[in-house]
């Protein structure tokens, strides 16, 4: 691992960097109203299986045809044009707009979109949506293809706020284009679309209902197998995740967890089926939590969807979405082992996600508990390497001299985190001499931190409210595993520490030589 990290570099970001060859899209030279006939096969049988509302081919063509089309055919350059495939689907424009959707996302993921390709992508999720939400949509899609519409409306509104924001090496065209078209991936634009998708869904009633025992929605994932449509309601439940994303990259992270409230996070859910939604739905929960100083709560979902990872993400190494999931895995170790230096849980750490954080940040983790300028260091470099990029999403003053402040917002965040961690800066003494002691006087700890009684009645109150947060029911909860009072000047010292039981080791062991010698038994010997 890179001893430094750039925030501004495109590898942190969850999309591949575009190749070199990659172009400018449109600009490759290629013929965009040609179309192979593997693409109109592609196009006419993907056009039939959603009439017919046959999901199960729908993924298979969204899944697999159109990446093995996308690496073998259309690796440097877009696909065929939308105006050249109309004819072979009876000119829908539904389906026109789905093929819209995915023509602009793979020109994201391998090429590099153009200002005008920006805003024509921005146009059709506006008219995809609007169909959506005020038209009659019959469809059943696979709710991948649904998520991935949800992930990548948020994903691109990201990437053009920070294409906006890097006004310096701007051309003349592109300054106009901006200018023009000021209301692109309005930030006010992106939020009414997705709640309006979560209000029109019903999807917080049919959630409540649910509860109740009147409703089945996750026991079939979402779909309706009474020859409705799910696109609607899917579309509402994936959107109240990515609110949840947009107001983490705004910087509003009250706001973005109570949109999530509706989906119960302790639960598996929907948002576990796919395994992209379930992965950016905890980074951007554990994140928000972490930066409200919800340690415990942080902590507790990183080693959940942590040990998730671990087990399962050998499943998934075929997946167009494995470097995503490779990625968020590395940022989510990095705030966990943030959460635990500021607020030391360590019962809550599953043994093998405990093992993976020593062998990736032990060092650094030993580093940060010093609180001194190295320290400052690494919290800074594992929260540049770690959080949201960031943004601002007030258009730009587009006015001599043009200069780049994408990176404002982000600064902003890691001054706040970065003054959160110097507030803390002698918590971690006084919780090294509470931890050695049942009861101490207060002059007795003066005198080995060397302050003042009062001073550090002061310290002792800080401690008090630093590791003490508001949850999301407005209840006062304690993230750390020492706490105490005082009575006539004396601190009593009361540990939460959970005991450690030892019997759940030994029955994992057992489990795991019983599965040995059943492996053995299966083996033939000659």
């Amino acid at each position: 691992m890179a001893s430094s990290y750039d925030y501004d570099d495109g590898s942190y970001d969850s999309r591949p960097y575009p190749s070199s060859a990659g172009g400018q899209g449109g600009d490759l030279g290629c013929d965009p109203n040609f179309v192979p006939d593997s693409v109109k096969t592609f196009v006419v049988h993907l056009y039939r299986y959603i009439r017919e509302k046959n999901v199960y081919e729908i993924l298979q063509m969204y899944e697999g045809s159109f990446q093995r089309l996308s690496e073998r055919m259309f690796r440097d350059s877009p696909w065929p044009s939308v105006e050249a495939v109309a004819p072979y689907v009876d000119n829908d424009h539904v389906f026109c707009l789905l093929y819209r959707e995915m023509w602009f996302r793979h020109v994201y993921a391998r090429l590099s979109p153009t200002g005008r390709q920006r805003v024509d992508s921005w146009d059709n999720y506006c008219s995809l949506f609007s169909v959506v939400l005020h038209g009659v949509v019959n469809m059943q899609l696979p709710i991948l293809w649904l998520w991935d519409m949800v992930d990548e409306f948020v994903y691109q509104f990201q990437s053009y706020c920070q294409y906006r924001a890097k006004l310096k090496n701007k051309t003349e065209e592109e300054l106009q284009l901006l200018k023009q078209y000021d209301q692109a991936w309005n930030v006010y634009g992106v939020l009414n679309y997705l709640q309006a998708l979560v209000e029109k869904s019903m999807i917080i009633q049919i959630l409540e209902r649910e509860k109740e025992g009147l409703e089945q929605f996750t026991a079939t994932d979402g779909y309706d197998y009474q020859g409705g449509s799910n696109v609607l309601k899917m579309l509402g439940y994936y959107s109240m995740i990515g609110l949840l994303r947009v107001h983490c990259l705004l910087g509003d992270y009250h706001t973005g967890l109570k949109c999530l409230a509706p989906i119960d996070i302790s639960q598996q859910g929907v948002y576990t089926t796919v395994i992209g939604s379930h992965i950016f739905t905890i980074y951007h929960y554990g994140f928000a939590n972490l930066m409200l100083r919800r340690y415990v709560e942080a902590t507790r979902e990183f080693n959940k969807i942590l040990l998730y990872i671990l087990k399962f993400k050998q499943y998934h190494q075929k997946s167009p979405q494995f470097d995503q999931i490779l990625k968020k895995n590395e940022q989510m170790y990095a705030l966990l082992a943030i959460c635990l230096s500021l607020c030391p849980q360590t019962k809550l750490i599953e043994e093998n996600v405990s093992a993976q954080l020593k062998e990736k940040y032990n060092d650094k983790m030993l580093k940060m508990q010093s609180f001194d300028d190295e320290a400052y260091a690494v919290f800074d470099e594992l929260f540049s390497y770690a959080c949201p990029k960031f943004i601002t999403p007030s258009a730009p003053a587009l006015e001599e001299p043009l200069i780049n402040y994408n990176q404002d917002a982000y600064r902003l965040q890691l001054k706040l985190f970065l003054y959160e961690v110097k507030q803390q800066q002698l918590l971690a003494g006084v919780r090294n001499y509470l931890k050695l002691y049942s009861t101490m006087s207060i002059a007795k700890l003066a005198t080995y931190m060397e302050v003042d009684e009062a001073t550090l009645r002061t310290i002792l109150m800080t401690y008090k409210h630093k590791m003490h947060a508001v949850d999301s029911d407005g209840k006062i909860i304690c993230n750390s595993d020492l706490d105490f009072y005082i009575i006539d000047d004396i601190i009593h010292v009361i540990d939460t520490k959970a005991r450690k039981l030892h019997g759940d080791y030994f029955l994992r062991q057992i489990l795991k030589f019983e599965e040995i010698i059943a492996e053995l038994d299966r083996v033939k010997l000659d």
